[in-house]
C-alpha cells in the first residue's frame, strides 16, 4: 500500500524514516551520505524536509508492507517559474529487508500519478551510474539524458561515482 503523508506524519514517524535512509545507506546506497553514517543524521535529513513538505514544496510518498514503512520516495514539486510542468524524483528508499516485493515500482506508478493529477507533464531524476535503480527507471519508460562523470564521492568516500540524469515525460 502506497500514502501520501503529511509534515505531521513525517513528525509522528522520523524515526521510520530515519531507520529506512540510515539502512539504505548503510546497504551502499548513493543519496547524499557518506559512511559512518548515523541515526541521527537520517533523522536530521527528515526534519530538515518537514518545511518542505508542510509548504507543499514537496511530497512524500510511503509503502507500507504489513503496516510497516518499508519504502520511501519524494516528488519535489517547487521548480522555477519557467517550469511550472515539471517534477524531480529525489530519495527512492526501499529498507533491504522489504526489498524484491516490486516495492520501488509501486512507488514509481504512485509518483507518477499523482504527479500527472497536479499537472507534471515531465518527470526528472539523477542516479548513480550503473546503480541497481537505473535498470528500474529504463524499465519505468525513463530516458537518459546524459551522464555526468565523477559527479560524486561514493558511500565510503573512496572514489568518485559518475550520475545518470533521466527524464520521462508524462503527457
Amino acid at each position: 500500500m502506497i500514502t501520501e503523508w503529511s509534515a505531521y506524519d513525517m513528525a509522528q514517524r522520523l524515526d521510520d524514516l530515519a531507520e529506512i535512509l540510515h539502512a539504505c545507506v548503510a546497504d551502499g546506497a548513493s543519496v547524499g551520505f557518506i559512511l559512518p553514517h548515523t541515526q541521527a543524521e537520517a533523522k536530521s535529513f527528515w526534519q530538515g524536509l518537514l518545511a518542505e513538505v508542510d509548504g507543499g514544496a514537496r511530497r512524500l510518498y510511503v509503502a507500507l508492507d504489513q503496516g510497516q514503512p518499508a519504502g520511501v520516495v519524494t516528488l519535489i514539486t517547487a521548480m522555477p517559474g519557467n517550469q511550472p510542468h515539471r517534477g524531480e524524483v529525489s530519495k527512492l528508499l526501499v529498507h533491504p529487508g522489504h526489498r524484491r516485493k516490486g516495492l520501488a515500482r509501486q512507488l514509481m506508478h504512485h509518483l507518477e500519478a499523482e504527479a500527472r493529477r497536479i499537472g507534471k507533464g515531465l518527470l526528472t531524476l539523477d542516479t548513480r551510474t550503473g546503480d541497481a535503480a537505473e535498470p528500474l527507471y529504463s524499465a519505468l519508460g525513463f530516458q537518459t539524458a546524459g551522464v555526468i562523470p565523477g559527479y560524486c564521492l561514493d558511500v565510503h568516500g573512496e572514489r568518485y561515482d559518475s550520475t545518470t540524469y533521466m527524464f520521462k515525460r508524462l503527457d
